[in-house]
């Protein structure tokens, strides 16, 4: 009994923006969003990745939490787990993951069989799926560029959680077949020549960074970190 209440308290904490969508934290999410719609006025942005300069800073928490409230807003959005070397998605939204996006990339299994719907109204998970031996190259595949357009024809909005982009170029490869890249820094954790390498290592896979986000900033009450939305140049 504790350890599933320990769960479901995870669970909340990492989607705050659907279980308190009140809260100070949740309207920094929809900050983001909004920021995110201003980034590109003359093309609606239908692709974005999520990703950090390194392990444990927040981009898959971030990744939910703005699919979440870009559903709220009313878009048919895909939440698709991209890190097929470190998955978390499916603990966060508590599902399975014996088949996945790696599934279909080797075509064991079709794009219907690998989507399942989340408890938040219109959005939907992919999930990593088997972890494979060969990830980067899986999604630098004719099979990866073809799914996503496939994705295209069937969500409003397709958002990547990939790998942190100074450790593997899983990243960079997913950046450079999206619209735009999000990059996730801890405040107190990544250091500045860290988030500088990051955002280079973007910019050279052609990729647009078209933001990023301050995650853990303490805040003086009522919330755990704060998200900060700017201008990526």
């Amino acid at each position: 009994m504790a350890r599933k209440k320990k769960v479901l308290q995870e669970t909340a904490r990492k989607l705050i923006a659907f279980t308190t969508p009140r809260s100070f934290v949740s309207e920094q999410f929809r900050t983001l969003r909004t920021n995110i719609n201003f980034s590109s006025p003359d093309a609606e942005i239908r692709t974005i990745v999520v990703t950090s300069a390194a392990p444990s800073e927040g981009k898959s928490t971030t990744s939910a939490n703005l699919a979440v409230v870009f559903a709220q807003e009313g878009k048919k959005v895909l939440l698709v787990d991209g890190d097929m070397r470190k998955p978390t998605t499916h603990y966060t939204f508590r599902m399975g993951n014996t088949i996945g996006l790696s599934s279909v990339l080797t075509r064991q299994s079709s794009i219907q069989e690998v989507i399942r719907p989340t408890a938040v109204d219109r959005l939907d998970l992919m999930t990593c799926g088997p972890i494979p031996p060969n990830p980067a190259e899986l999604l630098a595949s004719r099979a990866m560029t073809t799914l996503i357009e496939q994705l295209k024809n069937m969500y409003d909005l397709i958002i990547f959680d990939a790998p942190p982009v100074l450790s593997v170029t899983d990243g960079q490869i997913l950046a450079n077949k999206c619209e735009g890249t999000i990059l996730v820094v801890s405040s107190g954790n990544t250091e500045k020549d860290m988030a500088l390498k990051a955002k280079e290592a973007i910019e050279s896979s052609n990729s647009r960074l078209i933001g990023a986000v301050l995650n853990n900033y303490e805040l003086a009450k009522d919330s755990y970190y704060y998200q900060y939305y700017g201008n990526a140049e």
